[in-house]
């Protein structure tokens, strides 16, 4: 019975066969500049296949606050960005959106009327401006109401949230302030 036992034990000690082989040589390492936790960064949503996502890039010095995060989003991606297939659902040309924070909020003022923008396109700004630095109250991005000023139409804002999916959601059907 040992005996019948001992051929199993023995394949299973062996493995698969694969042997050390020590170090490799693979290559140069990775370039580009570094973002680490905790740096001062901006967190950009550009579009990939599944909706909006956010890109972090090294925060210019001096610079932290929606509007210049806005001014980041409205650039568009970079070239690095879009090799890697990240796109903008936002009309080109030489728009401006104002942003202006408050604790726990960011006022945005469009120059477009929302039905005149793809539904992506509000996420990707709603989600960008929750996301900014520099909002007071320290809020997370979630937390952060964003509220939307459509041009030429008077009246209340339209108050958003960015929601866990990256996608702008109306205060009223986002959930209860957390």
């Amino acid at each position: 019975m040992l005996l019948a036992c001992l051929p199993p034990a023995m394949a299973v000690l062996v493995g698969c066969g694969v042997m050390d082989t020590g170090p490799v040589e693979a290559g140069a390492p990775a370039q580009g500049p570094r973002v680490t936790e905790g740096a001062d960064v901006l967190r950009v949503y550009f579009l990939t296949p599944h909706g909006a996502w956010p890109v972090a890039r090294p925060e210019p010095a001096g610079t932290a606050g929606p509007q210049a995060v806005l001014d980041a989003l409205l650039a568009g991606p970079t070239r690095s960005e879009r090799a890697r297939g990240l796109a903008t659902a936002l009309p080109s040309g030489t728009h401006r959106v104002r942003a202006q924070a408050s604790p726990g909020a960011v006022d945005l003022y469009l120059p477009w009327l929302v039905p005149e923008l793809d539904r992506v396109a509000v996420s990707q700004l709603v989600c960008t401006a929750a996301a900014a630095p520099g909002v007071p109250g320290g809020r997370k991005p979630a937390d952060v109401v964003v509220r939307i000023h459509e041009s030429g139409i008077p009246g209340d804002a339209w108050p958003v949230r960015c929601d866990e999916d990256g996608a702008a959601a109306p205060v009223e059907t986002s959930g209860p302030a957390r």
